[in-house]
């Protein structure tokens, strides 16, 4: 018998005109649109639906925008289907935990928004950026990283074999580019993001959300969420929200947590929301055999 998951994108997986295909295929989740404007206090559905490419790159766009379209595409696309276990990379743990019940999507979407504003402030009081490393292993970068102790710089997106991405301070990063090539790197792809996310340099951050997510009602998922912070099924609503406030400092572990599903029997896999692409393409990197669609 098939076991599904689904899996929801986090930041990169934006495209200009998203959700436009939703009300076109679906009129009656317009209600839901207007909700999240209700909820936001601005008109998020219109940037969605209209904005540029740079405007949707902004975090405090790019985050509830991603995650409104990935919780409309798994209400709305696959109603039917009850998921036997969930998980989101990095911003999509959010959604996944809306998707699973355990918190409802009010307080989801607030959550993305004070976790995409922190972040965002976070981003200004310290300075870094991202880098993905190809062609060289994971323990080698390990190694590298450590050795620049007197600046931050830490492994951050275990996204699949031969990519994991770099974080850390602006000459945290260019230390380690210099060092990676010279060890054998393929390539050091300076990432367009606007900081430093899954570093230490996100502490900031990390106090304001675990704030929120204290304030927040939890429940036991209505199946296990496999987090980001150690590839583990989790349904206690407690410890979910631990790994939760861990996240924003801690690496995402998304080759292990796929490794660990695959493990645990399940035998299709569907991306739920954003361009379809991003887990899509970590999946064939991370076992070219698994069963994975999008919706």
């Amino acid at each position: 018998m098939s076991k599904q998951a689904f899996l929801f994108p986090g930041q990169a997986s934006q495209f200009v005109g998203m959700g436009k295909e939703l009300i076109e295929a679906f009129p009656e989740s317009k209600l839901v649109f207007e909700e999240a404007n209700d909820i936001l206090g601005f008109n998020l559905s219109k940037i969605m639906f209209e904005g540029t490419e740079e405007e949707l790159k902004e975090t405090n766009i790019t985050q509830p925008s991603v995650f409104l379209h990935s919780i409309i595409s798994a209400k709305f696309k696959l109603q039917d289907i009850k998921p036997e276990a969930v998980a989101g990379h990095s911003l999509g743990e959010i959604s996944a935990l809306v998707s699973a019940k355990a918190i409802n999507f009010k307080d989801g979407l607030l959550l993305v928004k004070e976790r995409s504003n922190a972040m965002h402030e976070a981003c200004i009081q310290n300075p870094g950026t991202m880098a993905a490393i190809v062609g060289l292993e994971d323990s080698k970068i390990e190694e590298i990283c450590c050795e620049i102790n007197d600046d931050v710089c830490v492994a951050a997106n275990y996204n699949c074999p031969g990519q994991l991405v770099i974080s850390g301070s602006l000459t945290g990063i260019k230390k380690a580019e210099t060092l990676l090539l010279a060890a054998g790197a393929k390539r050091v792809i300076i990432l367009n993001v606007g900081g430093a996310f899954h570093s230490p340099l996100m502490s900031p951050a990390k106090e304001r959300l675990a704030t929120m997510i204290q304030s927040i009602s939890f429940k036991s998922p209505e199946c296990p969420i496999y987090q980001n912070v150690n590839s583990f099924a989790q349904t206690d609503s407690e410890i979910i929200k631990s790994n939760l406030i861990q996240q924003l400092t801690s690496p995402v572990l998304w080759t292990q947590t796929i490794q660990a599903m695959l493990k645990d029997g399940i035998t299709e896999f569907i991306e739920v929301g954003g361009n379809g692409t991003v887990l899509s393409g970590f999946m064939k990197r991370i076992d070219r055999n698994a069963n994975i669609r999008t919706a």
